[in-house]
């Protein structure tokens, strides 16, 4: 079932966005040669803990996923998609780095999404996240009422497709508000015109991933969580939590 909140409700998701914003900033501010992952996972907690909120990723753990996942940011390094757990590894000259977070705050979420560079970066990495920003910018646009989540989808899968990228099957963006996953589902592909008409009141997670090797396909790694590319090639996230209103697309988690 799809949730309409209310103004006052997205004004509350608007401020744990904030919170996210926040953190991810910190994260990209801290992430140097040599700083290990768990060191970023720390970044993010300590933003979680000045503001006085929790973690919907903390302890997180859906039907596919073996155990509770351990952080309070997924952070995925070159060849990881999504899902990310920090870990000790320590960062290297070059390394694309994505980072997600999220923040619970009075009972609402905010989620959200970047993906970055680390020293001296590849422009073919360059290119790719460039290309995911447009295809989250093309997308908020989209995001207004009278559209539906197909003409979102189409967005996305349009200027992936055009760049030669790949984009993974099966996973995308999604409705949000108490929980950080609620329906509607926001697939990174499709055609406009079709699927959930977008109405004044509704939160979704917008959140383009992009494969450079241009395949659709990945596995998980050992750890259950960790999607990677099965080509070995480079992969890129970006995401905002975004409401649909009367006077057009709300960005809550804008930085």
């Amino acid at each position: 079932m799809v949730e309409l909140k209310t103004d006052t409700s997205l004004d509350a998701m608007y401020a744990a966005g904030q919170i996210v914003g926040q953190a991810l900033t910190a994260v990209r501010d801290a992430a140097d040669v040599g700083v290990s992952l768990l060191e970023l996972d720390e970044v993010a907690h300590g933003v979680l803990r000045a503001a006085g909120a929790g973690s919907p990723f903390l302890g997180y753990r859906p039907s596919f996923a073996p155990t509770p996942f351990p952080a309070v940011l997924c952070v995925s390094v070159n060849d990881a998609i999504v899902h990310g757990i920090p870990t000790g590894y320590r960062l290297r000259d070059g390394d694309l780095v994505s980072a997600d977070f999220g923040a619970e705050l009075n009972g609402w979420v905010g989620d959200s999404a970047i993906s970055f560079i680390v020293g001296e970066p590849r422009p073919a990495d360059v290119r790719m996240i460039e290309t995911a920003e447009r295809a989250l910018a093309a997308a908020i646009e989209a995001a207004v009422v009278g559209n539906r989540i197909g003409d979102i989808a189409h967005a996305i899968g349009t200027i992936c497709r055009a760049g030669g990228y790949g984009i993974p099957e099966g996973f995308g963006g999604h409705g949000i508000g108490r929980r950080m996953h609620e329906d509607p589902g926001v697939p990174n592909e499709g055609r406009p015109g079709r699927g959930f008409p977008l109405r004044h009141g509704m939160a979704i997670a917008i959140e383009p991933m992009l494969i450079a090797g241009g395949r659709d396909d990945y596995h998980a790694a050992p750890d259950g969580w960790t999607l990677r590319t099965n080509d070995g090639s480079r992969a890129a996230h970006v995401e905002h939590t975004v409401a649909i209103t009367n006077n057009g697309p709300r960005i809550l988690t804008a930085r």
